[in-house]
């Protein structure tokens, strides 16, 4: 079975999908058509950049092969975080440390912006402020604490600190040691999100296609893209399906991973309790390689993700194995029931940094946010907009990132990563 028709399954007993109204539906394309700028996926990173290029002044067509927001974009654990998922190491080692600091700056800028988004467009998407990422232990609290000092001196980038004697103050669970406090970054609700930028780039002039898989590509000045219905020709082209772009552009697909990542959401509870858990409301993440995140939602639930696969492979039983879970973080919660469960694939690349770039001239692409990209998405989409109005100069300081094939071949990579992830599961379970 192929992890389309998985992620197919993947994607019903959403909270978000039960709790978000589609008031928009767009037709899919129908014969042929002509424009500007094609956009060929409708998730956050497609959308915002549709929209940006739109209000530019182009003449923007988006295709979707599903709806818009229905693969990561409107399923993840809804954490707007600072920064990309890979250490900021990773981009001074290839960048040197001056465009490093560009990079964490705009990644600060991602924030802000998806903050003006919603004012902007009057989005009600359930923003939330305040961050707190958790050590499970000693060790890992002292790197933590390591890597902020670091942060503060290379960066000048601020957190709250929380030592162990204060951390059941912060997060109620007896499995965390310590952390750090973020009030920039937050969480909402990522499909009330996505279809709010829907809505804004489809009043702004995009044309948004739904149901409209691509099924090839004919570069050349003007670049013909074919789907099942129709064909649309456009002077640029902007690739941001992800790991839905399958067989579309065969250089990309080889440099990221489908990896799945699952999520439940309990019932509602008594509003005390939800206060009790994480008394801020605020979104938390650990530190581990292979981590789990948690928040409440508005209406006092706990959204708890994790148990990531990456043979894309569901995990059996998974409702009750994330509910076991999320008891043994919050015991307070053994009699509160799982409602729903859920999951999606995200696309990471080798070293988790983000892949943007050129296939060619007119051929742009936008990938790899490796797990991290609810804020970072939205930032893609000015950046790309930007080069494709004329100014790529904040496009190409990502652009210059490189980047390198899974091994083993479409074959053999996805058992390779499978060994690989063992290792750094058993390296957290023994702390």
């Amino acid at each position: 079975m192929s992890f389309l028709s998985v992620d197919q399954d993947l994607a019903r007993d959403s909270y978000y999908a039960a709790t978000a109204q589609r008031d928009a539906r767009f037709a899919p394309l129908d014969g042929s058509s002509d424009c500007d700028v094609a956009v060929v996926g409708g998730g956050l990173a497609g959308l915002t950049a549709a929209l940006d290029l739109a209000r530019m002044g182009h003449q923007v067509t988006l295709l979707e092969a599903k709806q818009v927001g229905w693969g990561a974009s409107g399923r993840n654990g809804g954490q707007a975080i600072h920064g990309l998922a890979c250490d900021q190491s990773v981009i001074e080692d290839q960048l040197g440390l001056d465009d490093a600091r560009r990079v964490w700056s705009m990644s600060l800028e991602a924030l802000e912006l998806l903050q003006t988004r919603m004012e902007q467009h009057q989005i009600d998407a359930e923003w939330r402020q305040g961050y707190i990422g958790v050590a499970t232990n000693a060790r890992k609290g002292a790197e933590l604490m390591q890597w902020a000092d670091r942060m503060a001196q290379l960066y000048q980038a601020e957190f709250t600190r929380i030592p162990a004697a204060d951390m059941h103050r912060w997060v109620a669970s007896p499995r965390y040691h310590s952390g750090l406090y973020d009030p920039q970054s937050g969480h909402l609700h990522p499909l009330k999100y996505a279809l709010g930028i829907a809505r804004a780039a489809a009043a702004a002039g995009v044309r948004i296609h739904e149901e409209t898989p691509v099924t090839a590509l004919e570069t050349g000045p003007v670049i013909t893209v074919r789907t099942s219905r129709g064909t649309l020709r456009a002077k640029k082209v902007l690739l941001a399906g992800n790991v839905y772009l399958q067989g579309v552009a065969e250089h990309l697909e080889r440099r990221i991973m489908p990896v799945g990542t699952y999520i439940v959401c309990s019932e509602a509870m008594d509003p005390a309790l939800a206060d009790s858990l994480i008394p801020t409301r605020s979104a938390v993440c650990d530190t581990n390689f292979v981590l789990d995140y948690l928040r409440t939602t508005n209406d006092h639930r706990m959204l708890y993700g994790g148990r990531v696969s990456y043979s894309t492979v569901t995990p059996p039983n998974l409702a009750e194995s994330m509910r076991r879970r999320m008891v043994q973080t919050f015991p307070q919660l053994k009699d509160v029931k799982v409602q729903y469960a859920w999951g999606g694939f995200v696309d990471i690349t080798m070293n988790r940094a983000p892949d943007f770039g050129r296939l060619r001239d007119n051929l742009y692409y936008l990938q790899g946010f490796s797990g991290h990209g609810l804020a970072l998405t939205g930032l893609a989409g000015r950046l790309v907009a930007e080069a494709m109005n004329g100014d790529a100069s904040r496009f190409d300081v990502f652009a210059r990132l490189k980047h390198h094939d899974f091994p083993g071949g479409r074959l053999l990579r996805t058992p390779a990563l499978v060994l690989g992830m063992a290792w750094y599961r058993l390296r957290d379970l023994l702390g």
